[in-house]
């Protein structure tokens, strides 16, 4: 079974999570950023979900991080939750 680790930051609206996209591109820190925005609990760890397997995400998360370039951020991916920028820091 594909295992994988990433991290994320979950926020309410597109708008604020392109915000933080455009901050990321100018070097900002994932990990400040995920700590000081996101809503998901993992903001205390600078959004690490740790290691999941295939389908233990919701499957646009699941699609993302299965299937993009590793260590890129992308998004904001819409889910039930709200959008979230990911970053996969690896998959087996």
């Amino acid at each position: 079974m594909q295992r994988a680790s990433a991290y994320h930051i979950l926020v309410k609206t597109k708008e604020e999570a392109e915000k933080i996209r455009q901050q990321l591109a100018k070097g900002a820190n994932f990990q400040q950023l995920a700590k000081k925005h996101s809503i998901c609990p993992s903001c205390k760890r600078g959004g690490d979900l740790g290691e999941f397997s295939r389908g233990g995400m919701v499957k646009a998360f699941d699609d993302i991080v299965f299937k993009k370039a590793l260590f890129e951020v992308h998004g904001p991916v819409k889910t039930k939750f709200g959008f979230h920028l990911i970053k996969t820091v690896y998959r087996s």
